[in-house]
């Protein structure tokens, strides 16, 4: 168990490993776990099925529960990880109003091996190749000061690992 409490965000484009990583990650850490991919409404589900994008209106109740939830972790001083794609500085932002202290994981990967795993998953809503590029497109990538960037061809269990360390080293004494 950690000493200090976070509030976790691991995000990036569908195929990065957000839910996959993000539970080895609360396990490792011995902490909650929220696929974001959960608390979509079935209107955003049913458009995702189709193929069709969604648009910054159609996350904007998403992304204020996700937030909510991280409001609620912070004011029970409780670690959370939540996986969310949080494509845009303004998504992040807007989780942040759960926590401004948000400890951001980015999960960065070239289109090709992203294609590679989107076309072998079973089950999950998102689909298409276009539905890739218009994520790929809408991306705004964290820079250094806001997220630890790590690429996906690492191992899942590295990159939890080496996310973890990071969080260590950069505790609030």
């Amino acid at each position: 168990m950690m000493a200090t409490s976070y509030r976790i965000l691991v995000m990036g484009v569908s195929g990065s490993g957000k839910s996959h990583i993000g539970r080895l990650l609360a396990e490792s850490l011995g902490v909650d776990f929220i696929d974001g991919d959960g608390y979509h409404s079935p209107g955003n589900i049913d458009k995702m099925g189709r193929g069709v994008p969604l648009t910054d209106a159609d996350r904007q109740v998403w992304l204020d529960t996700l937030a909510g939830l991280l409001d609620e972790h912070r004011r029970r001083d409780e670690s959370v990880v939540i996986a969310c794609s949080a494509l845009k500085a303004r998504y992040r932002d807007m989780l942040r109003q759960g926590d401004p202290a948000l400890a951001i994981l980015y999960l960065r990967g070239g289109r090709d091996l992203l294609l590679e795993r989107l076309s072998t998953r079973r089950g999950h809503f998102f689909k298409g190749d276009s539905m890739l590029d218009s994520q790929l497109a809408d991306l705004e990538p964290p820079d250094d000061d806001e997220a630890l960037g790590l690429d996906i061809s690492l191992p899942p269990e590295t990159i939890a690992g080496e996310f973890a360390l990071w969080l260590r080293q950069h505790e609030m004494p």
